[in-house]
């Protein structure tokens, strides 16, 4: 959730290109975009306050899914 964070922050936006890198303030390598992927392509396995979190930072498959 740090790299999604600090990633919206920069970018203002939350779409993320598969390939992507974030580092963190602390030099820790996240790849983010493979991460943001998975997550969506597992979300039926998330429960709603995972969802809910996800859904703060804008990610309409995430509100879809935590409305239901």
């Amino acid at each position: 959730m740090a790299a999604l964070r600090q990633y919206t922050e920069r970018e203002q936006r939350v779409i993320v290109p598969r390939g992507h890198v974030e580092t963190l303030e602390d030099g820790v390598e996240v790849k983010l975009g493979v991460w943001l992927s998975n997550t969506k392509s597992r979300r039926d396995r998330l429960d709603q306050d995972q969802l809910a979190v996800l859904a703060e930072f804008g990610l309409s498959w995430a509100v879809r899914v935590a409305q239901v």
